[in-house]
């Protein structure tokens, strides 16, 4: 079982030993924060014991439902084109059906608690970033003293990044604050244009890389390491060398884009050079099932970067992965994600990925032993990394929190961030790129060559490939939508889907030669899919002895997704959400963001 980061012995102490005040403006209102303790930093960090605190709690921030518990992982990742977030009514609901579909105002009622924990989370890091190095034993301490907080340092430089760039590709431009609020001299920040914020995590996690350890020279737990830090380093270089919207300006691409693909590239080459520490599980199943829902340590390293949840049922230390989304067990939980039909068509039939991505059944149990699986209609179909039947007592586990960590960067989007900046920087792939993203095709291929099909050389179609296999590979995962938005691909690939779910509804071809409806036998290991997902229904439509039909390719799209699916997206605003009333109604300096 994993060593885990969070846990209550841990984190119980954290609210009797650190004092932080509110970021960026007086500390009630404008972040709703709670009240701390009496304990300044001079006691916090006078040791290296207390300072490990202080981190961990920092972590703290990224959890729970404000955090990636719920809202950060599966309310703000959607709509896109491969998932859906939750339809059904009451829709509007000024919450997180608005959100997901694009009808969002500044009150909604999902905004304000991660934009506030965010925030939370930058100065918890602003007050160990400034403190941490200033302590005797930084420099002058034992050498196990030093090690331990140059570490914490590195930790702490990358858990800011990872605050700013959930803040910056959610709301865009916001203030930009790189100390404690209790040394800044003014806290009524404006905007920060989001280039230059970009540019200081950039640097940060250059320092991050020279001060955190690889990953088996420390003890095996969720908390960063080197490889974390060069992940986050070339993701943040692509989004700082992607487009985003720029208010009436729209989309605009950031300057001197290439010098980050360069970055971007780098740093995965860096990662992918150390197989000692990282490289792909053999086996995606696997890497889900056994490890993600298992909570188990994968040896492989895949996972380089996860948010540790604590478990325990907690809204603030654990996740609802499983529960919100997901298949449910004697109907319990939400089931709240849609896997999109066209994301269904997309794998090919031989594609390990499909059956992890897409759980096209709901679980009967007996306690903790599943009875059967029933299948469901096309257009009810769920994502399945995250199922509690693969969670230990996932099935009995309640009410809602399962303890599921959330995997924030995977060695495999490394090998395709590195083919995608490769292609970027030479106009087309290189060999290496090519191999890079072979590499992530032939593990989904169970190792087959002859199954992976033709790599492009131009680069466009490389592009294009890319584009598709950062689909297949990470969806689910929240990241999706916003590869769409850094490739100003998000309005485009949206229309394209709800044309292709139309014509699926309609049996336009191609798709008149899918089926109409599925046969299965109910089984504990099943459903026993009785026919083919990729051909016509056989002759006849009685349904034979021992089977159950179900729905499959209908018009039911129609009235179960397209109603809702993407319906108020505005490419003029909606790649960003509008920034939350009350936090606007607190600075007189935050402009609310266009067209909110």
């Amino acid at each position: 079982m994993k060593t885990r980061l969070l846990q209550s012995s841990i984190l119980a102490p954290l609210s009797a030993v650190i004092l932080f005040c509110s970021t960026l403006v007086s500390c009630k209102k404008f972040l709703e924060v709670e009240p701390y303790s009496s304990f300044g930093t001079d006691y916090v960090f006078s040791n290296v014991v207390n300072a490990e605190k202080a981190v961990l709690g920092t972590y703290y921030r990224l959890t729970g439902d404000q955090g990636y518990g719920i809202r950060l992982s599966m309310y703000y990742t959607y709509d896109d084109d491969i998932m859906m977030g939750q339809g059904g009514t009451p829709f509007p609901d000024n919450e997180r059906r608005d959100m997901a579909h694009y009808t969002l105002n500044a009150n909604n009622t999902q905004l304000a608690g991660p934009f506030n924990q965010l925030w939370n989370g930058v100065e918890r890091a602003n007050i160990c970033i400034y403190n941490i190095p200033k302590m005797p034993q930084y420099t002058t301490g034992s050498e196990s003293d030093q090690k331990a907080l140059k570490r914490l340092h590195g930790e702490s430089l990358v858990l800011r990044s990872v605050f700013y760039l959930e803040l910056i590709r959610n709301w865009g431009d916001v203030p930009a604050q790189f100390n404690p609020s209790s040394v800044e001299p003014f806290l009524f920040k404006s905007k920060t244009d989001r280039d230059s914020i970009y540019d200081v995590l950039l640097d940060d996690l250059a320092t991050a890389i020279t001060l955190l350890p690889w990953r088996t020279e420390v003890a095996a737990d969720e908390r960063i390491t080197q490889g974390a830090a060069r992940a986050m380093r070339a993701r943040i270089a692509l989004f700082r060398g992607g487009f985003s919207l720029r208010g009436a300006e729209g989309m605009q691409r950031g300057s001197n884009h290439l010098k980050y693909y360069e970055i971007a590239r780098d740093e995965c080459s860096a990662i992918m050079a150390r197989r000692d520490q990282h490289k792909l599980n053999t086996s995606y199943l696997s890497l889900f099932k056994d490890f993600v829902c298992g909570k188990r340590n994968d040896p492989s390293g895949e996972i380089l970067f996860e948010v540790a949840m604590e478990g325990g049922n907690s809204s603030l230390g654990d996740s609802k992965l499983g529960y919100y989304n997901g298949p449910r067990s004697n109907n319990n939980g939400n089931s709240a994600l849609t896997v999109l039909p066209n994301y269904f068509y997309m794998f090919d039939s031989t594609d390990t990925r499909r059956d992890v991505m897409c759980a096209p059944y709901f679980v009967n149990a007996s306690g903790t032993t599943v009875t059967s699986r029933t299948g469901r209609a096309l257009e009810q179909m769920l994502d399945g990394k995250f199922r509690r039947d693969w969670i230990p007592d996932g099935l009995i586990l309640g009410p809602q929190y399962f303890g599921v960590n959330w995997p924030v960067i995977r060695f495999s989007d490394v090998l395709l961030m590195f083919a995608e900046a490769e292609n970027e920087l030479n106009n087309g792939p290189t060999a290496a790129a090519r191999q890079a993203f072979e590499e992530v095709r032939l593990r989904a291929y169970g190792g087959n060559a002859s199954l992976i099909g033709s790599t492009p050389t131009s680069y466009q179609g490389f592009f294009n490939a890319i584009v598709k296999e950062r689909a297949l590979e990470l969806g689910g995962e929240g990241i999706r939508k916003y590869d769409l938005i850094r490739w100003n691909l998000l309005a485009t690939k949206l229309a394209e889907t709800r044309a292709t779910l139309q014509a699926m509804a309609t049996r336009t071809a191609p798709y008149d030669q899918l089926p109409e409806f599925m046969l299965f036998i109910t089984g504990s290991m099943g459903p026993n899919w009785a026919n083919s997902f990729y051909y016509p229904n056989p002759a006849g439509s009685t349904t034979p002895a021992g089977h159950t039909r179900v729905n499959w390719v209908r018009t039911n799209i129609n009235t179960t997704i397209l109603t809702y699916y993407a319906i108020g997206f505005d490419a003029r605003k909606s790649a960003l959400f509008p920034i939350p009333q009350q936090s606007i109604d607190a600075n007189p300096n935050l402009v609310q963001n266009y067209m909110y």
